[in-house]
Protein backbone atom coordinates (compact mmCIF):
# COMPACT_ATOMS: atom_id res chain seq x y z
CA UNK A 1 0.00 0.00 0.00
CA UNK A 2 1.42 3.27 -1.31
CA UNK A 3 1.94 5.91 1.95
CA UNK A 4 -0.85 7.65 0.54
CA UNK A 5 -3.37 5.63 1.04
CA UNK A 6 -2.10 4.31 4.23
CA UNK A 7 -2.08 7.61 5.20
CA UNK A 8 -5.49 8.61 4.41
CA UNK A 9 -6.87 5.23 6.13
CA UNK A 10 -4.74 5.66 9.33
CA UNK A 11 -6.14 9.44 9.35
CA UNK A 12 -10.05 9.21 8.41
CA UNK A 13 -9.66 5.92 10.63
CA UNK A 14 -8.51 8.35 14.11
CA UNK A 15 -10.98 10.39 12.91
CA UNK A 16 -13.75 7.92 13.48
CA UNK A 17 -12.74 7.23 16.64
CA UNK A 18 -13.19 11.18 18.09
CA UNK A 19 -17.06 10.70 16.42
CA UNK A 20 -19.55 10.61 18.29
CA UNK A 21 -22.36 9.72 15.91
CA UNK A 22 -23.01 9.62 12.09
CA UNK A 23 -24.14 12.57 9.91
CA UNK A 24 -27.22 11.74 7.76
CA UNK A 25 -25.95 11.04 4.58
CA UNK A 26 -29.39 11.27 2.40
CA UNK A 27 -29.78 15.56 2.41
CA UNK A 28 -30.61 17.06 -1.13
CA UNK A 29 -27.66 18.57 -2.40
CA UNK A 30 -27.96 21.92 -4.69
CA UNK A 31 -30.02 21.23 -7.60
CA UNK A 32 -30.90 17.22 -6.43
CA UNK A 33 -34.92 16.15 -6.37
CA UNK A 34 -36.81 12.77 -6.63
CA UNK A 35 -37.48 13.55 -10.27
CA UNK A 36 -33.89 14.59 -11.22
CA UNK A 37 -30.95 12.63 -12.92
CA UNK A 38 -27.11 12.73 -13.00
CA UNK A 39 -24.80 12.18 -15.76
CA UNK A 40 -22.15 10.73 -14.53
CA UNK A 41 -19.13 8.61 -15.50
CA UNK A 42 -18.62 5.76 -12.98
CA UNK A 43 -17.02 2.28 -12.40
CA UNK A 44 -19.15 -0.32 -11.51
CA UNK A 45 -18.95 -3.88 -10.10
CA UNK A 46 -20.99 -6.48 -11.73
CA UNK A 47 -19.84 -9.96 -12.06
CA UNK A 48 -16.92 -8.92 -9.28
CA UNK A 49 -17.69 -12.78 -6.72
CA UNK A 50 -14.71 -12.02 -4.78
CA UNK A 51 -15.56 -8.32 -4.23
CA UNK A 52 -19.57 -8.98 -3.46
CA UNK A 53 -18.15 -11.84 -1.28
CA UNK A 54 -16.12 -9.66 0.42
CA UNK A 55 -18.73 -6.78 0.90
CA UNK A 56 -21.52 -9.34 1.98
CA UNK A 57 -19.91 -10.98 4.78
CA UNK A 58 -18.83 -7.32 6.34
CA UNK A 59 -22.43 -6.25 5.74
CA UNK A 60 -23.98 -9.08 7.17
CA UNK A 61 -22.23 -7.58 10.50
CA UNK A 62 -23.61 -3.91 9.83
CA UNK A 63 -27.24 -4.44 10.08
CA UNK A 64 -27.10 -1.48 12.56
CA UNK A 65 -29.60 1.34 12.99
CA UNK A 66 -28.48 4.30 10.95
CA UNK A 67 -26.86 2.33 8.13
CA UNK A 68 -28.64 1.77 4.54
CA UNK A 69 -26.44 -0.99 3.03
CA UNK A 70 -25.80 -0.36 -0.36
CA UNK A 71 -27.12 -3.23 -2.80
CA UNK A 72 -24.49 -5.54 -4.10
CA UNK A 73 -25.73 -4.43 -7.86
CA UNK A 74 -25.51 -0.22 -6.69
CA UNK A 75 -21.61 -0.62 -5.60
CA UNK A 76 -19.77 1.96 -7.50
CA UNK A 77 -16.95 4.20 -7.76
CA UNK A 78 -17.74 8.03 -8.38
CA UNK A 79 -15.19 9.31 -11.05
CA UNK A 80 -16.18 12.22 -12.82
CA UNK A 81 -20.02 14.08 -12.93
CA UNK A 82 -21.69 15.84 -16.17
CA UNK A 83 -24.59 17.49 -15.36
CA UNK A 84 -28.29 16.95 -14.67
CA UNK A 85 -29.92 15.28 -17.47
CA UNK A 86 -32.31 17.87 -18.32
CA UNK A 87 -28.76 20.35 -18.79
CA UNK A 88 -27.26 18.73 -21.32
CA UNK A 89 -28.18 18.20 -25.07
CA UNK A 90 -27.87 14.81 -26.28
CA UNK A 91 -25.28 15.98 -29.02
CA UNK A 92 -22.73 16.69 -26.53
CA UNK A 93 -23.52 13.39 -24.45
CA UNK A 94 -22.60 11.86 -28.17
CA UNK A 95 -19.45 13.94 -28.65
CA UNK A 96 -18.20 13.34 -24.95
CA UNK A 97 -18.71 9.72 -25.01
CA UNK A 98 -17.08 9.58 -28.17
CA UNK A 99 -14.08 11.17 -27.11
CA UNK A 100 -13.70 9.39 -24.12
CA UNK A 101 -14.05 6.00 -26.06
CA UNK A 102 -11.36 7.27 -28.32
CA UNK A 103 -8.90 8.11 -25.15
CA UNK A 104 -9.60 5.06 -23.14
CA UNK A 105 -9.09 2.99 -25.75
CA UNK A 106 -5.37 2.79 -24.91
CA UNK A 107 -5.61 2.78 -21.35
CA UNK A 108 -4.85 -0.98 -20.06
CA UNK A 109 -7.45 -2.31 -17.73
CA UNK A 110 -7.46 -1.55 -14.09
CA UNK A 111 -6.31 -4.27 -12.07
CA UNK A 112 -7.24 -2.67 -8.11
CA UNK A 113 -7.73 -3.74 -4.60
CA UNK A 114 -10.67 -3.27 -2.76
CA UNK A 115 -10.66 -3.14 1.21
CA UNK A 116 -10.01 -2.93 3.81
CA UNK A 117 -12.87 -0.83 5.61
CA UNK A 118 -12.83 2.93 5.01
CA UNK A 119 -15.32 4.47 7.58
CA UNK A 120 -16.22 8.35 7.94
CA UNK A 121 -19.21 10.33 9.49
CA UNK A 122 -21.56 9.33 6.15
CA UNK A 123 -21.61 6.04 5.75
CA UNK A 124 -18.48 2.71 5.30
CA UNK A 125 -16.53 2.77 2.49
CA UNK A 126 -13.83 0.10 0.91
CA UNK A 127 -9.90 1.04 0.50
CA UNK A 128 -9.57 1.29 -3.25
CA UNK A 129 -5.90 0.82 -4.48
CA UNK A 130 -3.18 1.97 -5.91
CA UNK A 131 -5.27 5.86 -6.25
CA UNK A 132 -2.46 6.61 -9.07
CA UNK A 133 -4.39 4.02 -11.63
CA UNK A 134 -7.80 5.31 -10.91
CA UNK A 135 -6.84 8.84 -10.99
CA UNK A 136 -5.29 9.08 -14.16
CA UNK A 137 -8.27 7.14 -15.84
CA UNK A 138 -10.39 10.20 -14.10
CA UNK A 139 -7.97 12.76 -15.82
CA UNK A 140 -8.20 10.91 -19.31
CA UNK A 141 -11.81 11.50 -18.79
CA UNK A 142 -11.40 15.32 -17.64
CA UNK A 143 -9.60 15.63 -20.59
CA UNK A 144 -12.20 13.94 -22.80
CA UNK A 145 -14.59 16.36 -21.15
CA UNK A 146 -12.28 19.36 -22.04
CA UNK A 147 -11.95 18.78 -25.79
CA UNK A 148 -15.86 18.89 -26.04
CA UNK A 149 -16.72 22.11 -23.52
CA UNK A 150 -14.45 24.75 -22.47
CA UNK A 151 -14.99 23.99 -18.67
CA UNK A 152 -14.40 20.29 -17.04
CA UNK A 153 -17.43 20.22 -14.61
CA UNK A 154 -15.94 19.40 -11.11
CA UNK A 155 -12.58 20.39 -9.64
CA UNK A 156 -9.91 18.00 -10.55
CA UNK A 157 -8.68 18.19 -6.85
CA UNK A 158 -9.81 16.72 -3.83
CA UNK A 159 -10.94 13.35 -5.21
CA UNK A 160 -10.32 10.01 -3.24
CA UNK A 161 -11.26 6.93 -5.24
CA UNK A 162 -13.64 4.73 -2.64
CA UNK A 163 -16.38 2.50 -3.01
CA UNK A 164 -19.24 2.91 -0.20
CA UNK A 165 -20.70 -0.04 1.31
CA UNK A 166 -23.24 1.37 4.06
CA UNK A 167 -24.75 4.95 4.15
CA UNK A 168 -25.66 6.31 7.02
CA UNK A 169 -29.27 6.91 7.14
CA UNK A 170 -29.63 9.14 10.52
CA UNK A 171 -27.67 10.28 13.42
CA UNK A 172 -26.59 7.21 15.03
CA UNK A 173 -23.88 6.73 17.67
CA UNK A 174 -20.83 5.18 16.19
CA UNK A 175 -20.04 3.20 19.33
CA UNK A 176 -22.01 0.22 17.68
CA UNK A 177 -20.49 0.37 14.47
CA UNK A 178 -16.86 0.81 15.47
CA UNK A 179 -16.79 -2.33 17.05
CA UNK A 180 -18.26 -4.06 14.35
CA UNK A 181 -15.85 -2.87 11.94
CA UNK A 182 -12.95 -3.70 13.92
CA UNK A 183 -13.12 -7.41 13.35
CA UNK A 184 -12.37 -6.30 8.89
CA UNK A 185 -10.10 -3.91 9.39
CA UNK A 186 -7.15 -6.62 8.84
CA UNK A 187 -9.69 -8.67 6.46
CA UNK A 188 -7.28 -9.08 2.54
CA UNK A 189 -8.61 -6.95 0.42
CA UNK A 190 -10.94 -8.42 -2.90
CA UNK A 191 -9.43 -8.09 -6.28
CA UNK A 192 -11.02 -6.57 -9.55
CA UNK A 193 -10.41 -5.85 -12.47
CA UNK A 194 -12.48 -3.22 -14.55
CA UNK A 195 -12.60 -3.42 -18.08
CA UNK A 196 -14.70 -0.07 -18.74
CA UNK A 197 -15.80 3.37 -17.38
CA UNK A 198 -19.98 3.91 -17.83
CA UNK A 199 -21.76 6.76 -18.03
CA UNK A 200 -24.68 6.33 -16.33
CA UNK A 201 -27.74 8.49 -15.83
CA UNK A 202 -27.86 8.29 -11.87
CA UNK A 203 -30.91 8.71 -9.20
CA UNK A 204 -31.70 8.42 -5.84
CA UNK A 205 -34.15 6.04 -5.37
CA UNK A 206 -35.89 4.79 -1.36
CA UNK A 207 -32.11 5.32 0.32
CA UNK A 208 -30.19 4.14 -2.12
CA UNK A 209 -28.47 5.57 -5.69
CA UNK A 210 -29.86 3.74 -8.93
CA UNK A 211 -28.64 4.41 -12.31
CA UNK A 212 -29.51 3.66 -15.67
CA UNK A 213 -26.72 3.01 -18.08
CA UNK A 214 -26.33 5.15 -21.11
CA UNK A 215 -22.64 4.55 -22.72
CA UNK A 216 -19.60 2.36 -21.90
CA UNK A 217 -15.64 3.54 -22.44
CA UNK A 218 -13.64 -0.07 -22.46
CA UNK A 219 -10.82 -0.02 -21.76
CA UNK A 220 -8.63 -1.62 -24.31
CA UNK A 221 -5.00 -1.12 -24.39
Amino acid sequence: MSSRELASLQQRWTAYQDLPELANHWYWRPGWRADRQFYTWHLTFDHQAELHHLVSDVQRQLALPGLDLVPLDGLHLTMQGLGFTDEVTNSDIEAVVAETRRRCAGLPPLELSLGPVDPDAEGIGMLVRPWDRVEHLRATIRDAIGAVWQTVPEAAEGFRPHVTIAYSGSQAPTAPIRDRLNAFRRQPPAEVIIRQATLIALRREHRSYRWTTVASAPLDG
